[in-house]
């Protein structure tokens, strides 16, 4: 009979036998009773990597929700920041002012002899005007700066603007022929412009529709340029005069050689100088500077030699060399065109200064 712990057809062959041999290994029933299993998690058979992939809490997921409303938060605070100092911005641009209408003063200036005649060149030479300059070259800028409530290269622009205009209502030749008004009218605010085309198409001395107040043109079937450069000297100044407004003063000479319009078959007549003092208030609101144009306050003009009598509230009337005034220029203000930064002669006509002739 086989013994305890021995296979039914005992110890195989090739083994070594007995009970001795594994009395070592085998465990008792209280060791196997009290032995339990245990299954471990997937997260503890993990063991170090277990921290690499995780859930996420309900509080984190709470955190990130209040971290989006924050960053909603903090984008809608730089906007209002913004929206708050554009408001407050100096150079911020406001609704568009209607402009004002021009008022316009015209004073003849009548000469107290005969008109000299010469060249152009001779003129020009022998008369205060030896040392100005040619054309646009004389209307200069000042050095700008920035005011309160304008940039400086608003100011800049205004000054520009200005000038701008004076030489399309000054120098430009077809203007001063009568050909056209365009380039004029071109740089005015829109508001003033039912006020300009009156002023050209039917002229009155009523403070408000002289067309010499808005630009220089000689009658074209009396006069022509004798050479189509004139001279110019004065100055511009600017203000700043309300937080919205920026105004600029022209305050410029300028001189014109003219000649018989209708020349004939005879010998070529004598040129003879013809002198306007132009001084005008412009104002600028943002919106103009921005539209580049131009808003005309006052246009005060003084020009001569032309007589007291004929109306010269539309194209003016040169007397041209060898001409004398009727009434011997006998307006109670002696006054000389050339003599800027001053008020204008406070009568209807006044005296051309003799000084303002050439003296050939």
């Amino acid at each position: 009979m086989a013994g305890r712990g021995d296979p039914p057809e005992g110890t195989p062959e090739g083994f070594p036998g007995g009970e001795d041999e594994y009395r070592s290994v085998v465990f008792d029933e209280a060791f196997i009773r009290a032995a339990h299993l245990q299954e471990f998690s997937a997260q503890e058979r993990m063991g170090e990597y277990a921290q690499a992939v995780r859930s996420r809490s309900s509080w984190e997921g709470r955190s990130g929700s209040r971290q989006a409303v924050l960053l909603v938060l903090l984008i809608l605070l730089a906007f209002g920041t913004a929206i708050y100092l554009g408001v407050r911005n100096p150079y911020q641009p406001p609704v568009d002012e209607r402009a004002e209408p021009l008022r316009t003063t015209v004073v003849p200036l009548a000469p107290q002899g005969p008109v000299p005649g010469g060249t152009p060149t001779q003129l020009f030479a022998h008369s205060p005007v030896a040392e100005y300059r040619t054309g646009a070259a004389g209307i200069n800028l000042p050095i700008a700066g920035r005011t309160s409530h304008f940039a400086e290269s608003q100011v800049v622009t205004g000054l520009s603007i200005a000038k701008d205009y004076l030489v399309a209502s000054s120098l430009e030749p077809d203007v001063l022929s009568g050909a056209t008004v365009r380039p004029a009218r071109l740089l005015l605010d829109p508001d003033q412009l039912e006020q300009f085309d009156r002023s050209v198409e039917s002229p009155s001395d009523d403070g408000r529709h002289a067309l010499a107040g808005w630009l220089v043109r000689f009658d074209p079937r009396q006069v022509a340029l004798a050479e189509p450069a004139a001279r110019v000297q004065g100055t511009l100044r600017f203000e700043e005069t309300s937080p919205d407004t920026l105004d600029v003063t022209a305050d410029h000479t300028y001189t014109y050689a003219l000649r018989p319009a209708a020349q004939g078959s005879g010998p070529v007549a004598a040129a003879s100088l013809f002198t306007v003092h132009r001084v005008v208030h412009f104002r600028f609101d943002r919106e103009d500077l921005r539209m580049h144009r131009a808003e005309l306050l006052t246009s005060t003009v003084e020009a001569g030699p032309q007589a007291c009598g004929p109306d010269t509230t539309g194209s003016l009337k040169p007397l041209l060399a060898g001409a004398r005034a009727s009434d011997a220029g006998g307006g109670p203000v002696v006054t000389d065109p050339y003599a800027t930064a001053r008020p204008a002669a406070p009568a209807l006509c006044g005296a051309l200064a003799p000084s303002a002739q050439p003296s050939l």
